[in-house]
């Protein structure tokens, strides 16, 4: 039995196929001007459609029903991942589940498993940075939401004009925290302050856990914060895919 994992993002979206055991190699690929003959294209074309296939999706309805209209034309039913109040050893800390982005759930499970009976600080980084604390037994501890690092700088170009003015084009060099331009200067800041965040997240997490956690990153631009980080840390690329394997085995170790 074949299922196909599907992590549909703001603005990306990455998808493998996994037999039980073991993912194939993810694909990914920005899918802002995709209609929905571009999902059945690229997810289903030229293959034997799977058995099933299991979805974690932030995009929002539109695209969840483009995304569900290409299954079937593939003759395949996509399931789409709700947060419940525990699943697969991950016991969620928000008052209202429902709440919690399906996408840091997911993340979450795919930690929980890779890192078993490890405190962690679960942390994705694409249009929003997100942290979300794990105990070693799977509690979630709650989390933390601010823009990652590009959005910060999109928000400060667009709500500032001088600002706007003079980063355009400008000169990227920076040593350091200390940008030489106000391109520079944005950038350098906004990846600075996320990374600062996360360490002190751990070090909140310490206090409540009474021993650090892991930090695990997630996510296309976590490259960006994971150089300028104090913490001990892993990036795991395919954490949310990782975490859908898991789910698609019913919460069952595997796919490592």
């Amino acid at each position: 039995m074949t299922a196909l994992l599907v992590d549909l993002g703001n603005t990306r979206i990455k998808w493998a196929r996994f037999d039980g055991e073991r993912l194939s190699a993810p694909r990914a690929a920005a899918h802002s001007a995709w209609r929905a003959a571009d999902y059945g294209r690229r997810l289903f074309g030229g293959r034997a459609p799977p058995d099933s296939m299991l979805v974690a999706s932030v995009a929002g309805a539109r695209l969840d029903r483009m995304l569900a209209a290409a299954a079937r034309r593939a003759g395949v039913r996509a399931q789409f991942v709700t947060v419940p109040r525990r699943a697969a050893g991950v016991t969620v800390g928000y008052l209202e589940p429902w709440r919690l982005g399906v996408d840091r759930f997911v993340a979450s499970v795919g930690a929980h498993h890779l890192f078993d009976g490890t405190p962690t600080c679960v942390v994705g980084v694409g249009t929003a940075m997100t942290i979300d604390l794990l105990g070693a037994d799977g509690a979630h501890r709650g989390g933390v939401i601010i823009p990652a690092p590009a959005l910060m700088v999109d928000t400060l170009q667009r709500n500032t004009h001088g600002i706007r003015r003079r980063a355009r084009g400008g000169a990227l060099g920076a040593s350091g925290l200390f940008g030489r331009s106000t391109r520079a200067a944005t950038v350098q800041g906004s990846r600075y302050a996320a990374a600062a965040l996360i360490d002190r997240a751990v070090e909140e997490a310490r206090i409540l856990l009474g021993r650090k956690p892991l930090v695990v990153l997630t996510g296309g631009d976590a490259g960006t914060v994971r150089p300028l980080l104090r913490s001990r840390s892993v990036a795991v690329p395919d954490l949310v895919l990782t975490g859908l394997a898991v789910l698609s085995r019913g919460g069952k170790r595997s796919a490592r």
